[in-house]
């Protein structure tokens, strides 16, 4: 199986009333491990996606520190952040909300 690399995962969101992403909750990568989750604004994960960090949608494995199970990527489009390759709005499609 390959090894799968990417520099944090998005495990749930939070949209603001104009329906735009307001926080998210990520584990990034420190090195050969992640950390513990932390909270995003929509600046900073723009900035990190802007500089070419790889981020992915998931869920960590209970029990399994740094394991994850990888949904989609995240990208940057224009004004848009999503999963989709085509967005025209903020969307992270089957991440919960908080």
């Amino acid at each position: 199986m390959p090894v799968q690399k990417f520099d944090g995962v998005i495990e749930a969101v939070r949209y603001g009333t104009d329906g735009k992403i307001a926080l998210v909750r990520l584990y990034e990568r420190r090195g050969a491990t992640f950390s513990d989750h932390v909270l995003l604004t929509r600046a900073d994960l723009a900035e990190r996606l802007k500089s070419g960090k790889k981020i992915v949608t998931g869920q960590r494995k209970e029990l399994m520190a740094s394991t994850f199970v990888v949904e989609k990527e995240v990208f940057l489009r224009g004004e848009f952040i999503g999963t989709g390759a085509s967005a025209q709005k903020d969307q992270m499609e089957g991440v919960p909300l908080f």
